[in-house]
């Protein structure tokens, strides 16, 4: 059933979207910034004349529209039950990106019904709201949907910090995410290391394990300080690359928005934002089989 629903997404009426590019941003526990780590980077890329929309996949806690002290009146509950178009629901953040704002304390929405899967296909190829990156906010932890998310997506970028938790539970979400859903190569971004070299180290750490027990490919894509400026911008419910456009923070996300600019769009499917929903609600049949090898 799903891939006849999904086969209607290569109708899209916009051809622009296949040029996106589809990042999720994940880090396997919470805590590690990831959140802050999505919006920020999605305001460096606005500043460089990207046209970016963050979905914010946490479906049951959401909280990107409340750390940008944005008030959705609807959020993608609403469009699933066939109130609200997607469209219709993007709240407009600093810059002009684009916030697909989820639902706050709603258990229904961690894991979606096959009737909302296909409401979530429908809202996506129907879409009219033009952009050039989809930023995909996952929850946190190894959940179905944060696994779903992330194998859908083109590009996989995995926030740690240096604690031991964070590490391990970074190395599981990869270690998944390889065996069971074919995902081979993650971007890495350190967040809150006191110095590059603190950052190298964190990667070095998290490399050597998955050196030794997986076949994966990590790259460090970018070490974020530990800013004072950070808590001055929370406490103010403004992004701090907005409200301290010179600090380190800043200086290091607009580092990241340039490597992502760079980043090539595949010619196969994988970069298209249609094939990113189809993949969203398939579960491949072979999963079964090697989790069992």
């Amino acid at each position: 059933m799903t891939r006849d629903q999904a086969s209607g997404l290569r109708t899209m009426n916009q051809p622009y979207n296949e040029k996106v590019k589809v990042i999720a941003v994940t880090g396997g526990k919470g805590g590690v910034g990831k959140t802050s780590v999505s919006i920020n980077t999605a305001v460096a890329l606005a500043e460089k004349g990207k046209r970016v929309l963050v979905l914010d996949a946490d479906l049951g806690l959401a909280n990107v529209d409340v750390m940008l002290g944005l008030r959705a009146e609807r959020n993608l509950s609403h469009v699933l039950s066939g109130e609200a178009e997607l469209d219709d629901i993007v709240v407009r953040g600093p810059k002009g990106i684009g916030i697909v704002p989820a639902t706050s304390g709603t258990q229904g929405m961690v894991e979606l019904s096959p009737a909302q899967h296909a409401g979530l296909i429908r809202a996506f190829s129907e879409m009219r709201t033009q952009f050039d990156v989809l930023i995909v906010d996952t929850a946190a932890g190894i959940s179905d949907m944060v696994l779903s998310f992330s194998r859908a997506s083109q590009d996989v970028m995995v926030v740690v910090c240096d604690e031991p938790t964070s590490i391990t539970d970074a190395y599981a979400l990869i270690k998944i995410l390889s065996r069971e859903h074919g995902v081979f190569r993650f971007k890495i971004v350190a967040n809150m290391v006191r110095s590059l070299r603190e950052g190298m180290e964190l990667f070095a750490k998290l490399s050597k394990v998955t050196d030794r027990f997986l076949d994966v490919a990590l790259e460090l894509v970018a070490t974020i300080p530990f800013d004072e400026n950070l808590r001055k911008s929370v406490r103010k419910q403004k992004l701090v690359v907005e409200a301290f456009p010179k600090s380190p923070a800043t200086i290091a996300y607009h580092g990241l928005a340039n490597k992502i600019i760079s980043w090539p769009v595949p010619q196969q499917p994988g970069g298209h934002l249609e094939f990113f929903v189809e993949r969203l609600v398939q579960r491949p049949e072979y999963q079964g089989d090697r989790a069992s090898e």
